[in-house]
């Protein structure tokens, strides 16, 4: 397995480092006492998942433990596992500023003093740094200045991130998906199913297809629509964003959005995303 340990000081992004990650499909733990580390690595490779990335967040919380993580790297590396070490810094103003716009008490100060906690830290860290893999300094980071540091480590810089897309038609009868990004209403087009011999069909079947998009307002609204989403995904991944979801309803969610959905599957089929596609109310009324 290739197992990443991201570490490091508290405020510098340890939190938003592992959300990275397990958007990228490894197996997260945040927090896992380092003496169960190996225990940990031998339950998941006997797994039937037989998860090949995992990435675990070692941090000053578990002190004690964490102060024999030379021992359990050693374990795990003989074991026939690739370690990676992502150490994440900050400069001390930058992580008192952080803790003062949160307010959050700082995990290695008793005191409650912030500077107190900040050296405390670096100490007990000292050794975790020198042999990290990579050490980001996220002083002057933004949130997705810090993802695609993480990105870029764990894919190779020049790789793009990939996008999940997930495409659905729906029917407003039955209400707006809460989890929608985009939705698209095409309840303006004509309807199938004031047609007798299309009514008992869906918008997957040829004939309710062909009537659907062999429309004027169709052609028009597909290109305005391609066009649209051409502009956004870039944009999007440059904002970070991994997973964008693109809701097409008509009233029933049966016929004109299933039809539509379908013809917007082909146009993401071409970029460089991970498509996922259902429709919501295509067995309902």
């Amino acid at each position: 397995m290739r197992i990443v340990i991201i570490t490091g000081l508290s405020g510098s992004g340890k939190s938003t480092g592992v959300r990275v990650l397990e958007d990228e499909g490894f197996l997260c733990i945040d927090n896992l006492p380092v003496s169960l580390v190996p225990t940990f690595v031998e339950l998941v490779e006997k797994s039937k998942d037989r998860t090949r990335e995992v990435a675990l967040v070692m941090d000053i919380r578990d002190l004690e433990s964490l102060r024999g993580y030379n021992e359990v790297l050693k374990l795990i590396r003989e074991a026939g596992h690739t370690v990676e070490i992502i150490f994440l810094d900050a400069s001390d103003e930058v992580l008192i500023r952080r803790f003062s716009e949160t307010r959050r008490r700082h995990p290695a100060s008793e005191s409650g003093s912030v500077p107190e906690g900040i050296r405390y830290e670096r100490q007990e860290l000292a050794g975790l740094r020198r042999i990290a893999s990579i050490i980001i300094d996220t002083s002057e980071f933004n949130i997705h200045q810090l993802k695609d540091s993480v990105i870029s480590f764990v894919k190779g810089r020049g790789v793009s991130r990939c996008m999940t897309v997930h495409l659905q038609s729906f029917g407003f009868r039955y209400g707006i998906p809460l989890e929608s990004d985009l939705v698209m209403d095409v309840r303006f087009l004509p309807n199938p199913y004031f047609v007798s011999g299309l009514r008992p069909f869906t918008g997957l079947d040829p004939l309710v297809r062909e009537f659907v998009l062999e429309k004027e307002d169709t052609r028009i609204y597909l290109e305005k629509i391609k066009d649209m989403l051409e502009f956004l995904l870039p944009c999007y991944r440059r904002e970070g964003k991994s997973y964008l979801t693109v809701s097409t309803g008509c009233t029933g969610g049966k016929h004109r959005s299933v039809a539509i959905t379908e013809e917007l599957k082909a146009f993401f089929t071409e970029k460089n995303v991970i498509l996922k596609v259902n429709h919501r109310d295509i067995g309902k009324g």
